[in-house]
């Protein structure tokens, strides 16, 4: 949503709008964990086999990948947390 759209949107609106936000953050921050932990068994696992073949380090790079993009995801949601903390809905 604009910014524009926020500022149009009642408090009850404005609530259900937040129930959203903590439910894809919660999701967001479930996904990470759950891909730096195939990240980190990863690299551990390949640092504790014998042979040491660094072409098995290329798959764990889309993990560092999805990272990312989740991280830069939620800034998406600023408008929203700027408009609830103006309203003291927070």
């Amino acid at each position: 949503m604009e910014k524009e759209d926020l500022y149009k949107l009642t408090d009850e609106e404005l609530s259900v709008e937040k129930k959203k936000l903590v439910k894809s953050k919660l999701l967001y921050a479930i996904s990470i964990g759950f891909l730096a932990g195939i990240l980190i068994f990863g690299v551990v696992s390949w640092s504790l086999s014998s042979e040491k073949k660094f072409g098995f380090l290329i798959p764990m790079l889309i993990p560092v990948v999805f990272i990312y993009r989740l991280l830069k995801t939620p800034n998406k949601n600023k408008d929203l947390e700027d408009v609830l903390k103006e309203r003291e809905l927070i």
